[in-house]
This record gives structure tokens, sequence and C-alpha cells, in this order.
């Protein structure tokens, strides 16, 4: 988290807030002072994420919700603002992985890929901006990847998903900068995470029709480090931070360096 970023009387909803960079965020912006509900569609990770987020007490609040799902999403920001108050910042960073080329995706490997990285993000906002706008804005941190704007092979849908996130922050940015609500995104490189590494390489096949839910994970061999998810969380928690009044309508990347060489070596060790 930014030097002195103060969420002091602040409520944020995080999607996929109980692994990985999602619970990073959270405890990010709960050591800030935020109140926060988190969300996954994993009730098991949501009560694991309780136990790890124990220190923050009340402040913080675990909720078993689809982002897929319209009732839902509704559902988890009225919690927010009946439970808290209000709502001042929506970070989403639920998300699912697939691989497959458009000859072999099928398509209900297509739809759930674009339904959770995609669909998912453009509800929540559709359900928070309301609120947001009711406390006199906020801001919206939405993640995307790397693969928006470099693709691995075999990773259709998602690098499409991901490319859609930045263009629906964008959009949201433009059509609510008057209503106060800031809008970026995030886009990671490789990000070690328990959904995604075993001893620091790929868990998953390549190869495989679908991979574990969670942030892009290019194989580690030959590319320096993986961020921490800390690392990515400090950034999203600048974002929805007083400090950011003047960003909005961007893209930050987190990535070490991996978009800045073609080589693939991450700068940051």
């Amino acid at each position: 988290m930014s030097a002195g970023a103060d969420f002091t009387g602040k409520v944020a909803v995080v999607t996929g807030g109980s692994t990985g960079i999602g619970r990073a965020t959270v405890a990010a912006l709960a050591a800030g002072g935020a109140r926060v509900v988190y969300c996954s569609h994993d009730q098991e990770t949501v009560a694991a994420a309780a136990q790890a987020l124990a220190e923050y007490g009340p402040a913080v609040t675990g909720v078993t919700a689809d982002v897929r799902s319209a009732a839902d999403v509704e559902r988890l920001m009225r919690l927010a603002v009946d439970q808290y108050g209000g709502l001042d910042m929506l970070v989403c960073c639920a998300g699912v992985q697939t691989y497959g080329t458009v000859e072999d995706t099928t398509e209900a490997a297509w739809h759930r890929v674009l339904d959770t990285n995609l669909t998912g993000m453009f509800l929540a906002a559709k359900y928070a901006v309301p609120q947001l706008r009711a406390r006199g804005g906020g801001a919206i941190v939405n993640i995307s990847s790397v693969q928006g704007f470099a693709p691995e092979s075999r990773v259709v849908g998602y690098s499409v998903s991901k490319a859609g996130i930045d263009a629906l922050s964008r959009s949201m940015a433009i059509d609510h900068a008057a209503d106060g609500i800031r809008v970026n995104s995030v886009a990671p490189g490789p990000v070690r995470t328990p959904l995604v590494t075993v001893d620091g390489v790929r868990d998953v096949d390549p190869g495989a029709a679908t991979a574990p839910d969670g942030p892009d994970h290019p194989a580690a061999n030959g590319r320096g480090r993986m961020a921490e998810p800390e690392e990515v969380a400090a950034v999203i928690a600048f974002l929805c931070s007083d400090s950011a009044s003047y960003v909005t309508g961007t893209t930050v990347l987190v990535d070490g360096g991996t978009l800045a060489n073609p080589g693939h070596v991450l700068l940051s060790r």
C-alpha cells in the first residue's frame, strides 16, 4: 500500500478476494482502515481467507457469490451498504484462465471465461456505480493482464477477456467522470499464488483445456521471478487512494518489465 494511505471511513468490495491478489488487496485496504466485503464462488476459500484475515475482525466480511450472477452481485453490493453504510471502492479480481485456440476452445469454455472475467466486472460495476455515486464518487480497479497486450499461445479466450477489461475500464472512466468515479485497470505479469504455482513453476499443463482460477502464470523459468500478490495489491491500494486522485482511464502494468523487453527477462529481481 502506498505510504500514508488512509482508508478510514471507506468501504470496499473485492471480488475474488479469498485468494492471491484479491486476498492481498483485502488485507492492504483493511490495514489502511477500510471496511471490506470480499467474495468468492468457493465457500472453502472464503472460510480459509476469513481465518487469514481474522486480525481485522468485524471490519472484513467474506461471502460466497458468483460474479456471473446478477442477483449474487447485486446482493454483494447491498451487503456492503447495509453492513457498513455505503460503498467507496470496488476492486474486481475474480477470474479464470482457459487454454485453447479458436479451433479447439469449446463454446462452453469460451462463455465461462468471458462470463467470469469480463461480464463479471460489468455486473459488479453496474451495481456498484449507483452506490459510489451516492457517496459522492469513488474508485474502481479492475484486474486485467499483460496477456491482454501480448498473449501466450493458446489463450484466446483469456487474452480477449483481459483486453476487454481494459476497454471496459476506459469506457467507464469516461462515462462516470462527472460522478467523481475514477476507473483504472491493473495488468499484472506472472504472480506467485497457491492456485498458480508449486515451488515457483507452472503447476498446470499448458496444453490443458482449463487452468485453475487465478492470475496469469507464464512459466517462471528464465524470467527472473514472479511478483508476490502483495506487490500487486500495493498498486491497487494506491489507485484506490486519494493519492491517485488524478489517475483514471488508464492501465497500470505490474509485470516486472515483461512487456518492455521481447526476451521476457524480468527486470525486477
